[in-house]
């Protein structure tokens, strides 16, 4: 009688065992599986704000590496207030620290219009996107705001920041900047044929040497 006892007590703990592996395994199966992000079309996103699109992050939460984001999705710099502003698209820069706080940096020809607003606002921001919306940045590339309304034209829907600054609600990174300093390069700078011929040739159409931007980073957002 007793061995028959133990033999159905140990059958039921085997039994209560079992079902409670099984309903760990579906929990955790249920924790780990988020539902996919849909991308918001232009008309979801027209009526909401900078802060129903954005989280704010810290520097250093910066999701995708520094590489990736200016080399391969390029960098879309803003300047100016929700009245008046102008975009340019930038392949070259970066961050890091300066003066003990986290630094952007970027070169930008002399005679760019939108390095006019980054000097007299002294804030800016840094956007990029999806490569789906590549044609429609390029577009701040192949022309200037200064003789063209290629701002009015763009179908990019702009949206100010908490900070005051304008950045894109299609932008899936953020970056807002306070200008810190802006200096000027010279061929003697640079100790490569190729960085020597780039600058003087710049300078050719320009007639002004490159300018390196550094801005103190005062805010990062992810959609």
């Amino acid at each position: 009688m007793k061995q028959f006892l133990f033999m159905m007590l140990a059958a039921c703990m085997l039994t209560a065992c079992g079902s409670g592996a099984t309903k760990t395994e579906v929990s955790e199966e249920e924790s780990t599986t988020a539902p996919t992000p849909v991308a918001l079309t232009a008309e979801q996103l027209k009526p909401l704000s900078f802060n129903e699109i954005f989280t704010a992050i810290t520097a250093e939460e910066i999701p995708t590496d520094v590489f990736t984001l200016v080399a391969k999705d390029f960098t879309v710099i803003t300047a100016g207030d929700s009245t008046n502003y102008n975009s340019m698209v930038a392949g070259w820069g970066g961050w890091g620290v300066e003066f003990n706080k986290p630094t952007t940096w970027c070169m930008l020809r002399a005679n760019r219009y939108t390095l006019e607003y980054m000097r007299r606002e002294q804030k800016y921001t840094f956007c990029y996107f999806d490569e789906s919306y590549k044609p429609d940045i390029m577009q701040f590339g192949m022309k200037s705001g200064r003789d063209s309304n290629k701002m009015k034209e763009s179908k990019l829907q702009a949206v100010t920041t908490p900070g005051g600054s304008i950045a894109y609600k299609e932008a899936k990174l953020v970056i807002e900047c306070r200008l810190v300093q802006i200096t000027t390069v010279s061929p003697d700078d640079f100790y490569t044929e190729e960085g020597r011929k780039f600058v003087t040739d710049a300078y050719a159409e320009a007639k002004e040497w490159h300018k390196m931007v550094f801005g103190e980073i005062t805010g990062v957002w992810k959609r």
